[in-house]
C-alpha cells in the first residue's frame, strides 16, 4: 500500500474510532467534521491549535459542536487527490496559493463549478530563500551585495567553483532544491529561475520558456545541483546534519533557518552559521492557503464551521505561536520580533521584490522545460533474486523496478544487476528512451532461486558506476534486497571500505540507497551501505529515482 493510502486508512480508521468510544473531546449530540489536508511544513504550528479548538468546543451560530480533523500531507500529493476524489476534505491548506491556478484548471475540466469560491485567506508566511553557508555567503558580498540566481548560475557554470573567489578547499559549488513534480520549494525554485532567465517579475509567458537564453540560464543552474528529494525538510535536515562539504546551499523555507539558528543558537548544533539569501530577482511566499473548497462534498454547514476555525488560526495568540517557530505571521497587529531576526539569519525588511503567480499553463510548461534540462541521473539499480525473496518479496521487487523504469527520464541512463548464487547485468548503462520497453519486458520475467551474494554485486555496481558513470550526472546506485548475503567472495567490511574510498566528496560523490523486503530483512546490514554515503535505507519503496 502507497504512504498516501495507508495514511488516509489510518485517518479514516481513527475517526471512526473516536466517533464511536466518544473519544473526540468526550462529545456527544449533533457535531459538525470539519476535515483539513494541509502542508506538513506548518504541522508543528497546526496541530497544537487543532488539538487545542477542539477541547473549547466551539459551536457554530445554530449550537452544533465543531471537531476539525487535520492530515498533514505534501501539496502535490493532495492536490492530486483531491481532483481524483479519493480525498474528500473541507479545507485544503497547501504550503502556497502557486498550486491554485493548476488545481483549478484541472478541476474545470470535469466539473461545472469552481474548486474555490473566491480568494482564500493565508495563514502563515514564509519566503523562500536560498540558505547559504554564512561564510560562503560572505565571501559572494552578502549582506552588502545583493545576491541572487545570476550569481548561483556563475558560481554552478565555474570550472574553479569556490577557488574563484580564494577558497579552493571549498571544491564546487553544490546546489539542492526538491523536485517540482513533488514539492512545493522546489516548483518555486524552477520559477524562480525561470523569472530571473527571462529579467521579469510578473507576466511569464509561455513564449518566455521557449527562449534559448531561458532555457540556457536555468540549464546553468542545474548544473550545480547534486540531487533532488520529495521535501524541503528533507533538503533541510540534510544541509544542516551533513554541512558545506556536502552542499553549499539549498532551496528552502526561512522557517527552516530560523529553526536550524536556534538550535545552534543553544548548542544543540556545532555547524556553522547558515543565512536566508533572499534573490535580487524576487522570489515566492509560501503563503498556506486555507482553502474552503467548493465541493459537492462539502456542506454548507461544514462551510460556516470552516470559517470559525479559520478566525481561530488568524486570532493574534494563534499568530504569535507562528512567530516562535520561525513563521511570519499574517496578521498586521503582530509584531515581528524573535527568533525573527538577523541572529537567527533572516532579514526580516525583505523580500524587496515578490514574483506574481503565472497562469496554470505556465507553471506545467516550466516543469516540463525543466524536465528538458535539468541534470540527468545515472542510475545502477542492484536487484535480490535469490531464493530468500521469494514469494511476496520478488513480486515487490519487480514492483519496485518497473516504477524506476517508469520514473526516470529518457535521457537519464539506466543500469540493472541481478544476482543470486552468480551476479549478471541485465542491461548496461546507458540512456533509458530507446530501451524502455525492452527493460521492462525483461523485468516482467525475472525469476528467483539460488544463494545471496550481495556484497559482490553491490560492490560490481559501484565499481561500474565509478568506471562508466559521468561525473557531470546524479549518480545513484539502489540495492533492492532483503540483506541476506550467503555465498559472497567478498565479506561486509571490505564492501564498507572499497565504497567508502569512492571520492572524498561527499556533495558529488556516488549516493546508495538501500530498499529492505520483507520482515526478516536484514535492516542493519543496509543501513551500513546507505549510511557509507550518507544516504537512507528505505522499507519496501523509495518514491522516484528523480528525486535521488
Amino acid at each position: 500500500m502507497k504512504p498516501f493510502f495507508r495514511l488516509l486508512a489510518v485517518w479514516l480508521v481513527l475517526s471512526i474510532l473516536l466517533s464511536a468510544c466518544g473519544l473526540s473531546g468526550g462529545l456527544v449530540g449533533k457535531q459538525v467534521t470539519v476535515q483539513i489536508v494541509y502542508g506538513s511544513e506548518k504541522q508543528d504550528w497546526l496541530d497544537p491549535l487543532v488539538q487545542e479548538f477542539n477541547a473549547a468546543r466551539h459551536k457554530t451560530a445554530e449550537g452544533t459542536l465543531i471537531v476539525v480533523e487535520a492530515l498533514p500531507m505534501g501539496s502535490i500529493e493532495s492536490m492530486e487527490a483531491i481532483l481524483s476524489g479519493s480525498l474528500q476534505p473541507t479545507v485544503w491548506s497547501p504550503a502556497s496559493t502557486l498550486y491554485l491556478p493548476v488545481a483549478e484548471s484541472e478541476w474545470r475540466k470535469s466539473h461545472a463549478d469552481d474548486l474555490m469560491s473566491g480568494p482564500p485567506e493565508e495563514l502563515v508566511l514564509s519566503p523562500v530563500v536560498i540558505a547559504m553557508w554564512k561564510p560562503m555567503a560572505e565571501v559572494l558580498g552578502w549582506p552588502d551585495r545583493p545576491i541572487g540566481w545570476a550569481d548561483i548560475a556563475e558560481l554552478a557554470t565555474s570550472s574553479e567553483g569556490w577557488a574563484a573567489y580564494g577558497y579552493p578547499e571549498w571544491g564546487q559549488f553544490k546546489l539542492g532544491h526538491t523536485h517540482p513534480g513533488f514539492s512545493n520549494s522546489g516548483l518555486m525554485a524552477v520559477l524562480a529561475q525561470t523569472y530571473a532567465g527571462a529579467d521579469k517579475q510578473r507576466g511569464l509567458t509561455m513564449d518566455d520558456l521557449q527562449d534559448p537564453g531561458v532555457q540556457q540560464f536555468m540549464a546553468d543552474v542545474q548544473l550545480s545541483i547534486i540531487h533532488y528529494g520529495t521535501s524541503t525538510g528533507f533538503f533541510g535536515s540534510r544541509m544542516f546534519d551533513r554541512g558545506p562539504s556536502y552542499l553549499s546551499a539549498a532551496v528552502l523555507y526561512e522557517n527552516l533557518i530560523v529553526a536550524q539558528e536556534t538550535k545552534r543558537l543553544s548548542g544543540q548544533s556545532q555547524q556553522l552559521p547558515v543565512i536566508a539569501i533572499y534573490p535580487k530577482e524576487g522570489t515566492f511566499w509560501s503563503n498556506h492557503p486555507y482553502v474552503i473548497l467548493n465541493a459537492p462534498w462539502v456542506t454548507d454547514e461544514q462551510r460556516q464551521a470552516a470559517v470559525l476555525f479559520q478566525d481561530f488560526l488568524l486570532a493574534d495568540p494563534q499568530q504569535r505561536r507562528a512567530i516562535e517557530l520561525g513563521f511570519r505571521p499574517v496578521s498586521p497587529s503582530v509584531p515581528l520580533t524573535a527568533p525573527l531576526d538577523m541572529d537567527h539569519g533572516v532579514d526580516i525588511e525583505q523580500p524587496k521584490t515578490v514574483l506574481a503567480v503565472p497562469s496554470a499553463e505556465v507553471i506545467v510548461g516550466a516543469q516540463a522545460l525543466w524536465k528538458q534540462v535539468k541534470k540527468p541521473v545515472d542510475l545502477v539499480v542492484v536487484m535480490d533474486t535469490s531464493g530468500s525473496m521469494s514469494g511476496s518479496k520478488i513480486g515487490a521487487a519487480r514492483t519496485s523496478l518497473g516504477q524506476f523504469v517508469d520514473l526516470l527520464d529518457d535521457r537519464d541512463r539506466l543500469q540493472v544487476i541481478l544476482f543470486n548464487s552468480e551476479v549478471m547485468e541485465l542491461t548496461p548503462l546507458s540512456e533509458l528512451g530507446p530501451k524502455r520497453d525492452d527493460v521492462k519486458r525483461r523485468i516482467s520475467g525475472i525469476i528467483e532461486g539460488g544463494n545471496t551474494s550481495l556484497y559482490d554485486a553491490v560492490r560490481q555496481a559501484y565499481a561500474d558506476l565509478e568506471r562508466n558513470g559521468n561525473p557531470q550526472h546524479i549518480r545513484a546506485v539502489v540495492v533492492l534486497s532483503d540483506g541476506q548475503d550467503t555465498s559472497s567472495a567478498l565479506v561486509l567490511e571490505q564492501v564498507l571500505g572499497e565504497i567508502g574510498s569512492f571520492g572524498e566528496d561527499p556533495g558529488n560523490s556516488i549516493k546508495l540507497f538501500t530498499i529492505g523486503y520483507g520482515k526478516d530483512a536484514d535492516a542493519d546490514v543496509l543501513t551500513r551501505m546507505a549510511e557509507m554515503t550518507r544516504s537512507e535505507e528505505h522499507t519496501s519503496e523509495l518514491q522516484s529515482p528523480n528525486t535521488i
